[in-house]
Order: C-alpha cells, then structure tokens, then sequence
C-alpha cells in the first residue's frame, strides 16, 4: 500500500508564499514522478508542476516564474514553493506519485491541502 500526505496548505494574502510538501511511504521499489495538481471550486483540475526522478521539471504557464518545485530523493518528499500567490492560485492542492511497486506500477495521490490567497 502506498500513501501520499500534503501539508503546508493555509491563508495568504495576494503577493504572500506558502511553502507545500508531500510525502510518499509504503511498500514501493522507487518513485518515477511526484507532481502537484490543484483544482479550484468548480474547475477542473489542472497541473501546477512535475518534478521526476532525474530531476526533469514541468510547470503550468500560470505559475512560471512563481513557482519552484523541488525534490528529496532520499526522503520520498515533493515541496512546492509558491511565491507572489494571486487569488487565482487559490485551490485544493493534490500531490501525486508515479511509483515503480513490487509489481507493476502505480500512480497514488493525496487528500489535497487547501491554499487560500485573499486579503
């Protein structure tokens, strides 16, 4: 069984900077991708950045320049940092990860951590 946890979500004015993390633990060989995803009330959910196992990093459009995704290989642990929030960044936040099982393989996500940007 594999599990992922999302922390860090929370209130910030526009212009703040939260600092997301996410863990993978269970019985797995290795982790291909960790990624974030977020959906806001309504939308659908969309992709925010994908960091792999050689450090090969994507980001949406919306959050070039703001965003930093980072990874600890020796930890199973994703962080985003999210800097100069606008409202619209406000969402549910998932962190999903791409995992190598003793079998096959397998893609496993969070419960999600709310970010909201409001003054």
């Amino acid at each position: 069984q594999v599990h992922v946890v999302e922390s860090g979500g929370g209130l910030v004015q526009p212009g703040g900077s939260l600092r997301l993390s996410c863990v993978a633990s269970g019985s797995f060989s290795r982790i291909y991708s960790m990624g974030w995803h977020r959906q806001a009330a309504g939308k659908q959910r969309e992709l925010v950045a994908t960091i792999s196992s050689n450090a090969a990093i994507n980001y949406a459009d919306s959050v070039k320049g703001r965003f930093t995704i980072t990874r600890d290989n020796a930890k199973n642990t994703a962080f985003l940092q999210m800097n100069s929030l606008k409202p619209e960044d406000s969402a549910v936040y998932y962190c999903n990860a791409a995992v190598l099982l003793h079998i096959g393989a397998g893609n496993y996500w969070g419960q999600g951590t709310q970010v909201t940007v409001s003054s």
